[in-house]
């Protein structure tokens, strides 16, 4: 009997409890439950007009975009046009030297590259056109890129025409093309009997913001002789 009124007893405590707990729930107001934040707009910052339509607050609130991926593909180095003087020590020979470096194909990692370089005895003209492409994202500091290209050599020992094969290796030291160092290997009509291997070392530093030297030394190795260019060359990024 004494079991039977305490389970009574618990189950009326039971329910008066529930019954000021929902007095309690109801009689709490709307405004005291947490609201979520809300949004800030520009409108909120106060931002001038020019800075309110400006293409990349635009951009930015239709979708944050991934600086690190971006900086990756934008590349660390630039399209340089080029005008130099050129010596070949073993003869002293003196001549000019023209080019243009790394146009970029497109959005892709291929470039195309072109050069003339001519002595002002006659001596030497050497003139072509290289298709490079690069393996790693055009951002990295670190960079290789195969190359495939026509050349045309002449010199007072030898003169010949040929498929131009071989690789860039591109050491970046400030992006943007402030500093770069390059070594490129190539062979001119490789594994045939007019093999040349051409060798080149290219040190290049910004003075301006768009205006550049350069310090070309290039090996020319042939089976009856030898050569070594050295040439100052300025370097134009538009």
């Amino acid at each position: 009997m004494n079991c039977h009124k305490c389970q009574e007893m618990r189950d009326r405590l039971l329910i008066i409890f529930s019954f000021f707990f929902y007095l309690y729930i109801s009689s709490t107001p709307a405004n005291s439950q947490p609201q979520p934040s809300p949004t800030l707009s520009a409108s909120d910052l106060d931002l001038s007009p020019d800075i309110e339509n400006s293409p990349v607050l635009q951009r930015w609130r239709e979708q944050v975009p991934n600086i690190l991926e971006e900086i990756t593909r934008d590349p660390s180095f630039r399209t340089r046009l080029r005008l130099g003087y050129s010596l070949f020590p073993s003869t002293q020979a003196a001549g000019i030297v023209l080019g243009v470096e790394d146009v970029f194909i497109g959005s892709s990692r291929f470039t195309v590259s072109g050069e003339y370089q001519a002595a002002f005895n006659g001596d030497r003209t050497t003139y072509g056109a290289d298709l490079r492409y690069y393996l790693r994202p055009l951002g990295s500091y670190i960079n290789v890129a195969p190359l495939v290209g026509y050349r045309h050599l002449e010199t007072d020992a030898y003169s010949l025409d040929g498929v131009k094969l071989g690789a860039r290796l591109l050491l970046i030291l400030s992006r943007n093309g402030a500093a770069d160092i390059s070594l490129t290997q190539s062979w001119i009509d490789p594994g045939t009997v007019t093999e040349v291997e051409l060798t080149t070392l290219s040190i290049s530093y910004a003075i301006t913001q768009s205006l550049r030297v350069s310090t070309d030394i290039q090996k020319q190795n042939f089976r009856q002789s030898k050569d070594t260019r050295v040439g100052i060359i300025l370097e134009w990024m538009p």
